[in-house]
């Protein structure tokens, strides 16, 4: 039986001044099938979308809806024709029900019938199987719970054609399995989904085509059942990619940051950080897995000197060098103390085991060269401001979740925001401006940032260039501690495996890595360790190597005190 085309593109091309956003493209949506978008940053997929749901309008080329031209000029236009789009950034009222999310903006002659409102979103949700609460308000909802409502806000609107922008960015296994089975659902209904993603092995596990754009153009649209994620990345880029996270085994593993009993409480009294406790180790990668708003952005504000702390310790070691002792302590109790300090290493940087040795042992290791010294420098940094934290010497980098709010300046070119970590260094009221450049310049060409030049403002460019403008600034700062807060989402897959060799580069040479993020699949390719948290507090904490999807997913939904009288 041939299949029905619902929605088909010819010759769409969209401008931005200068830059040629799409270009030509034609595309077919079929009813009944889930058709995956997929391209590097900055190729044009948002773009094309946003046409299709009345956000931009093409400078040229068609759009038929059902064999029609049609015109699309608003959003309204767009679900007058029954085409709806879920954002990945949710467009709800908190203080509302979702109920009354859903018929907000619906057009009605005087107030809505509530009650058969919430009775129509019962049928909806009963019809593909989303489990929600017409009552329940937004504020007391999961982010699983949101998307549902945004889902449904759509459907009620009658749409035949949904499209969802990076749907499982921050759900659970559990609950993504739970979204595509409501999807293929929807699609056996005759609906078509549209879905906007950057992760393969889902691309291929629900989608039945998948249309692949490179520079705004695009390339082809293939079956996913012939497909690899080789091929498709191949397609994406125009050339082979590795696509494997080459973990290293932790090497002269030491602690490096301590946390202890932390305890945040916001403006609203609301315990975001509840007594968490961790160690993030030197040579190894600590990852942090939680739905959206668990308190991860809270944690690492606070160790960053960003966020108030009620209560708790971060401790930091700083290790001094290491030197070959000249002298020998005649006083026994001081060789132990320090021994017991782990002050004492040899060649290879390896703690010193002096118990057992003799006293003209120990002497004859000294006069020979074979006992280093180091006696590392213990500092506090709770109450420290990030000015504070840097005087101390402590080398703490820091790519925090709002690139812009937080990390960049978008009116500052890149030049001027590498300069933001060392302007101060210039002399008699001048900056220095040649280092920064030459750093910019060398980002650019390493993490491959797409952008006319090192003035252009940040704000100018795609949100996965300036993911990588941030991520390359931090790691050029040489950290001893490198915290990272989703640092590849809105990133391609070529780019973000760059950024994955990054952070194992920076354990490699000794660095502490904290790496908060969404793709379970990833943080147990890429982690030594995974700590878990939910509602601010940690419910667990794994090794990556023997750890699963489905465990790390439980401990994500499970409370604290579940988890202590699991442990117990």
């Amino acid at each position: 039986m041939e299949k029905k085309i619902a929605l088909s593109m010819r010759g769409i091309t969209k401008r931005f001044g200068s830059v040629v956003a799409n270009h030509n493209v034609d595309l077919d949506v079929y009813e009944g099938e889930i058709l995956s978008i997929l391209g590097e940053n900055g190729c044009g997929k948002t773009t094309l979308m946003n046409m299709i749901s009345g956000i931009y309008f093409p400078d040229e080329g068609k759009i038929y809806k059902d064999n029609k031209e049609v015109v699309i000029r608003s959003p309204k236009d767009a679900f007058d024709l029954r085409i709806g789009m879920i954002h990945q950034h949710f467009k709800l009222v908190d203080l509302f029900t979702a109920a009354e999310n859903i018929v907000l903006g619906i057009d009605e002659k005087g107030q809505h019938n509530l009650k058969a409102v919430n009775s129509r979103v019962s049928q909806i949700a009963e019809k593909y199987g989303f489990h929600i609460d017409p009552q329940k308000k937004i504020y007391d909802m999961s982010v699983s719970e949101k998307q549902t409502v945004e889902i449904i806000k759509v459907l009620y609107r009658g749409a035949d054609i949904l499209i969802l922008d990076e749907p499982t960015a921050v759900l659970t296994p559990q609950e993504i399995d739970r979204l595509f089975t409501v999807l293929r659902r929807m699609k056996e209904d005759g609906k078509s989904i549209i879905i906007i993603t950057h992760k393969l092995h889902e691309v291929l596990s629900v989608s039945d085509r998948v249309a692949i754009l490179r520079k705004g153009e695009h390339i082809a649209t293939v079956d996913t059942c012939d497909a690899t994620e080789s091929s498709l990345t191949e397609m994406m880029v125009g050339k082979k990619v590795t696509l494997d996270i080459d973990r290293s085994e932790p090497v002269n593993v030491q602690p490096r940051l301590e946390v202890k009993n932390l305890t945040c409480i916001d403006k609203e009294g609301l315990h975001v950080v509840k007594d968490v406790s961790f160690t993030a180790n030197s040579g190894e990668i600590l990852g942090i897995a939680g739905i959206a708003g668990s308190g991860q952005r809270e944690l690492l504000e606070a160790i960053a000197g960003l966020q108030p702390i009620a209560s708790g310790q971060i401790i930091f070691t700083n290790p001094k060098k290491n030197k070959p002792v000249t002298f020998f302590h005649k006083s026994m109790k001081r060789v132990k103390e320090l021994a017991a300090k782990d002050a004492f290493h040899d060649k290879e940087g390896k703690p010193m085991r002096l118990k057992g040795m003799s006293n003209g042992q120990i002497k004859a290791q000294v006069e020979a060269g074979n006992v280093l010294f180091r006696e590392d420098e213990i500092m506090n940094l709770r109450g420290k401001t990030p000015l504070e934290i840097r005087s101390l010497g402590v080398r703490l980098s820091f790519v925090p979740e709002d690139r812009l709010g937080m990390g960049l300046v978008g009116s500052m070119g890149i030049t001027d925001n590498m300069m933001l970590r060392s302007y101060r260094k210039g002399h008699a009221g001048f900056v220095d401006r040649k280092k920064p450049r030459e750093l910019a310049e060398d980002i650019i060409k390493e993490l491959e940032v797409s952008t006319p030049g090192v003035n252009t403002p940040v704000r100018r460019l795609s949100g996965g260039n300036v993911q990588k403008v941030l991520v390359g600034r931090e790691i050029a700062f040489a950290p001893k501690v490198l915290m990272a807060a989703y640092p590849v989402r809105g990133l391609d897959i070529n780019s973000s495996y760059t950024i994955y060799n990054l952070l194992n580069k920076q354990k490699e040479n000794g660095v502490a890595v904290i790496f908060v993020g969404e793709d379970l699949d990833v943080l147990l390719a890429l982690c030594d360790r995974i700590m878990v948290i939910n509602s601010g507090a940690v419910t667990g904490i794994v090794d990556a190597r023997s750890a699963t999807k489905e465990e790390i997913g439980l401990m994500m939904t499970q409370t604290d005190t579940a988890a202590k009288e699991a442990a117990q």
